[in-house]
């Protein structure tokens, strides 16, 4: 599933990859094979893959990770992608979805004291599929809170203190904003530099999401008195009724999301802020 352009009359229909072109041939996944994504134009050689994706790295270094399966060009041919029959274990990227250069495997960690909370589950669940493999490196867990009204009593009963650092990642974080005034309550609280309240200026995490990479131009504006999420997908003329039609909207947007490069820079920037702030403290005790 993905979304072409809102002139479409079904942005989420099946088969667009494979309208109004030739038959593709299967093609097995080896490192170096070098194969074109002709919906974003990009090309380069396999360097891995993992959770359904392909990663392809093009001459300038550059790396995309796609859906495995149809709708690529070998030497100008269609084929549809598959992955090989495992042979001992599976081909995984030098880089997590980050960005970060992949160690060995570690066994499981204790979780530190500090936290990441987030507003609700699709704010989770970005961060987890993009810095899910960092997070879990350095022992942080991210919870979602369902809303930020209640803040200031979380935060209080949360007890930040040195060594346990609380970060808060907050939708709409703009001068003027319900999300701002709260966030400038929470900063009173008294908390010195144990808590660090960081945001995007977008009204929903939806939005984090580069419109190319879900194949729009840009997105929806969704007027104010409007639920965003179903004002979002009614624009796009998808099924918006209830949750169901939310949560499939959701997955089906998250599942374009191969890596860092798919996600807004300045949303990029405030979860990496985030997480080097939690993790201070046992940065520098080296525990």
């Amino acid at each position: 599933m993905t979304f072409p352009d809102r002139y479409h009359s079904d942005v989420l229909a099946a088969g667009w990859q494979r309208a109004g072109r030739k038959s593709s041939r299967d093609v097995h996944l080896e490192l170096d094979l070098v194969v074109e994504e002709p919906t974003s134009g990009f090309c380069g050689a396999v360097v891995g893959w993992e959770s359904g994706l392909v990663v392809l790295e093009d001459r300038h270094a550059k790396r995309r990770s796609f859906p495995v399966g149809p709708g690529f060009l070998l030497d100008g041919e269609p084929v549809a992608l598959r992955i090989p029959a495992r042979r001992g274990s599976a081909a995984v990227p030098a880089h997590t979805a980050s960005g970060s250069r992949r160690g060995a495997p570690e066994p499981a960690k204790v979780a530190l004291p500090s936290r990441i909370y987030v507003e609700g589950r699709h704010d989770a669940e970005l961060v987890e599929k993009v810095w899910g493999d960092d997070l879990r490196h350095v022992g942080i867990v991210v919870e979602f809170l369902g809303g930020i009204d209640d803040l200031v009593a979380v935060v209080e009963e949360f007890r930040p203190e040195p060594g346990r650092r609380l970060g808060v990642l907050v939708d709409h974080l703009v001068p003027g904003s319900k999300e701002s005034r709260i966030a400038d309550q929470v900063a009173r609280g008294g908390y010195g530099d144990h808590v660090m309240i960081a945001g995007h200026r977008f009204i929903d995490v939806w939005n984090a999401v580069l419109p190319a990479t879900v194949g729009l131009k840009a997105w929806p504006e969704v007027p104010r008195d409007v639920d965003f999420k179903k004002g979002t997908l009614a624009a796009l003329g998808q099924p918006h009724k209830d949750q169901a039609d939310i949560a499939r909207g959701w997955q089906a947007i998250l599942a374009r999301v191969g890596s860092w490069r798919d996600l807004d820079p300045r949303f990029n920037t405030e979860v990496e802020r985030l997480i080097d702030f939690v993790t201070q403290d046992h940065l520098d005790t080296g525990s």
